[in-house]
């Protein structure tokens, strides 16, 4: 079960860390404004959630050493890898999943035609990108849907959260932008691995 979060005021405490992550870096770019993101807003008929909301228009809006490893994208792009010729993304349309989904098993036995519908809704609705890995790996942040202000990796073998216990997902820990960016900046790997090797747990 995912754990809820508050996305529609900013907790100071958490801009004051995501400030302290991306102040001391020269080449972070300049926030936004407040103007670029509600004309964004008002485009795609959304609010983003906080405290993104707030980091991209007050802090900085995208960074080239990451996250994730190619970059945090500013708020209105997509990766250069993402290719022509896509469905439009429609980002008031709900986020379609709540859980881990695997699709390269298949295992509902969808027919081919269902299962690429599905796969193009978990792709592009109801979430920004945040920039990419490499390899067809996407990070997704939520922002319509019971998902929303929660980050997904998307690639093409499934989607699956970020941030949630070991048992219920690869990719353990604190939920949400704020938590997504501290991650990376420990230095700790997106996967759990043995007992042990997490950086933080060793401390």
């Amino acid at each position: 079960m995912m754990i809820g979060m508050n996305t529609e005021t900013c907790d100071p405490a958490e801009l004051a860390a995501l400030r302290e992550i991306f102040a001391p870096r020269p080449e972070a770019s300049p926030p936004a404004g407040w103007e670029a993101v509600r004309f964004f807003e008002a485009e795609h008929s959304i609010m983003l959630p906080e405290p993104y909301r707030t980091f991209v228009a007050e802090v900085c809006d995208g960074l080239r050493a990451g996250p994730p490893y190619y970059g945090l994208l500013p708020f209105a792009q997509t990766p250069s890898d993402w290719g022509s010729g896509r469905p439009e993304r429609l980002l008031a349309e709900p986020f379609p999943l709540r859980s881990t989904w695997m699709w390269e098993n298949n295992e509902e036995t969808l027919s081919e035609h269902e299962l690429e519908a599905r796969m193009d809704a978990v792709f592009d609705h109801g979430s920004l990108l945040l920039g990419t890995d490499g390899c067809g790996m996407y990070w997704h942040l939520v922002v319509t849907g019971p998902q929303r202000g929660h980050v997904w990796l998307i690639d093409e073998y499934g989607a699956m959260p970020f941030g949630t216990s070991p048992s219920t997902s690869p990719m353990p820990g604190t939920p949400g932008f704020t938590g997504w960016v501290t991650h990376w900046a420990q230095g700790r790997s997106w996967f759990a691995g043995p007992p042990g090797d997490d950086p933080e747990e060793a401390a």
